[in-house]
C-alpha cells in the first residue's frame, strides 16, 4: 500500500479547484477521472475516494493540520498528509510531505473526536440548525449517518426490463447485486463499479436512484391513464419513475425552470423508452394557469437545503449558508401555494424534500394546510425517513388530497 505521485497530485488540483475555486466536487471528480487512460479501476478508485473524504473531513483535517482558508497549496497537502496517517499509508519522501508529524495527527485526531462540529466535520450553525431542530440525540446520530459513504443503488426500469433479468445481465459482468425489501424496483450493488460504461445503462434498463427518492413516485399513487405533473422535475429521475409505472400509459408533464435540465430528462426519457412525457419550462405564471384544476397528481419536489443527502454531496457542507435556508423556506412556501392549484377536485399531491428539517417539511405543510387555497386539502400520510434509521437518504414526503 504506497501512494503514487501521479494520483495524488490530480487529487491536490483536485481539491484545489473545490476549496478555492467553488467547483462542484461531483464535477471536479468526473474531470479527474478522464485525466489518464492508462489508469486502472483502483486507480480511479483512490482518486475519486480521497477527493470526497477529503471533501468530507475538511474541518477536521484542516484542524489536525492547523491551517485555516483560505487554503493555498501546502496547507491542501497538510491536510493529505493527515488524510495519509489516518488512513495508515505510510509517507513517502516528497518535499511537499517532509516533515510530517505522525504522531502529532494522531493525538490531535482523537483529542478533536470528543467534540461533534471536528469529529463530525461540520461548520458551527449547522450543527446549532440540527440541534435546535432535531434533538440532541437524533441529530447526533443523524449527522453521524451522513458522513458515511452513500450505497449505489439502481432503480430498474421496468418498461423494458425486469428486476431478476436485469440483476442476472450484471452478474455476468461480475456486478453483484441484492433486492431491496418492500422495494421493487430497487438493486443495491454489494461494491461500487461504474455501471454507466455497461450495455445495460446504455440500452435504459435502469437509472441510479437512491432507495429514499425511489419512494416519492409509488406515494403518488400515479396510475396508468392519468394526467400526472412533475413541477419540479430537474433531470427528472422521479419522472422517469413515474413514467415506468404508468407503463407509458397517459400524459406527464414535466416542468422545471430550467431549460437545460429538461433537456437532460429528454435525453434520459430517450434511452429510458419513456413516451409518455412533455416538457414545459415554467418561463411564467401562464404556464401555471393552464393547468389549474387539471391534474390527476402533482408532485412538488421542492427546492431545500439537500441536508438529507450529504452523504451523496458532501460539498454541500461547506457551500451551503443560513440565509439560503431561510430564503429556501420562503421558495417552498410559495411553490405549495403556487403548484397545489394544478390539482383537480378529488385529486393528489406529494409534497417531497431531500432534507430532514421539520421546517423545511412537516412545519411547511401545517402551515400550508391553514392557508385559504389549503384548506381545500386533506393531509392523508408523511414519511419521514432519516439517514440513521434507514441507511438510504434522507427524505420526507406528503401525501395530500384535494377535496371534491
Amino acid at each position: 500500500m504506497r501512494l503514487h505521485r501521479n494520483l495524488v497530485y490530480t487529487t491536490i488540483d483536485s481539491l484545489n479547484a473545490i476549496f478555492n475555486e467553488g467547483e462542484y466536487a461531483d464535477k471536479v471528480v468526473a474531470r479527474a477521472l478522464k485525466k489518464d487512460k492508462r489508469w486502472g479501476s483502483s486507480d480511479r478508485k483512490f482518486v475519486a475516494e480521497t477527493i470526497y473524504e477529503i471533501v468530507r473531513w475538511k474541518r477536521l483535517y484542516a484542524e489536525i493540520a492547523q491551517v485555516k482558508e483560505p487554503f493555498d497549496r501546502d496547507s491542501i497537502w497538510r491536510m493529505f498528509g493527515v488524510w495519509a496517517v489516518l488512513r495508515g499509508y505510510p509517507i513517502p519522501d516528497w518535499r511537499q510531505l517532509d516533515g510530517t508529524p505522525e504522531r502529532k495527527i494522531k493525538g490531535r485526531f482523537d483529542e478533536l473526536s470528543k467534540i461533534r462540529k471536528y469529529k463530525e466535520s461540520i461548520p458551527d450553525w449547522m450543527d446549532e440548525l440540527g440541534v435546535k431542530e432535531l434533538g440532541e440525540e437524533k441529530w447526533a446520530k443523524e449527522i453521524h449517518a451522513q458522513n458515511e459513504p452513500a450505497k449505489v443503488i439502481l432503480r430498474v426500469n421496468t418498461l423494458k426490463t425486469t428486476r431478476e433479468k436485469l440483476r442476472a445481465i450484471l452478474m455476468d459482468l461480475n456486478i453483484e447485486t441484492e433486492f431491496l425489501k418492500d422495494q421493487p424496483d430497487a438493486l443495491v450493488l454489494k461494491e461500487r463499479a461504474n455501471v454507466f460504461l455497461t450495455d445495460a445503462f446504455k440500452d435504459g434498463f435502469f437509472e441510479v436512484q437512491d432507495a429514499s427518492s425511489q419512494l416519492v413516485a409509488p406515494f403518488l399513487d400515479v396510475q396508468p391513464g392519468m394526467r400526472v405533473v412533475d413541477a419540479c422535475a430537474g433531470a427528472g429521475g422521479k419522472t422517469l419513475h413515474m413514467a415506468s409505472l404508468m407503463e407509458n400509459k397517459g400524459q406527464l408533464i414535466a416542468m422545471d425552470l430550467y431549460e437545460s435540465k429538461l433537456k437532460q430528462l429528454k435525453l434520459r426519457a430517450k434511452r429510458n423508452s419513456a413516451f409518455n412525457i412533455e416538457y414545459r419550462i415554467i418561463d411564467s405564471t401562464k404556464v401555471i394557469k393552464k393547468l389549474h384544476e387539471k391534474a390527476d397528481r402533482v408532485l412538488i419536489d421542492a427546492p431545500c437545503s439537500g441536508l438529507g443527502v450529504l452523504k451523496r454531496n458532501p460539498d454541500a457542507k461547506w457551500k451551503l449558508q443560513p440565509e439560503f435556508i431561510d430564503n429556501i423556506r420562503k421558495v417552498q412556501g410559495e411553490v405549495l401555494e403556487n403548484y397545489s392549484k394544478m390539482v383537480k377536485p378529488g385529486g393528489k399531491l406529494v409534497y417531497a424534500t431531500c432534507s430532514v428539517l421539520p421546517s423545511e417539511n412537516q412545519e411547511q405543510i401545517q402551515k400550508f394546510l391553514t392557508s385559504e387555497t389549503g384548506k381545500k386539502f386533506t393531509f392523508v400520510q408523511d414519511s419521514k425517513i432519516l439517514a440513521s434509521e434507514s441507511g438510504f437518504d434522507g427524505f420526507y414526503m406528503a401525501l395530500l388530497e384535494r377535496k371534491q
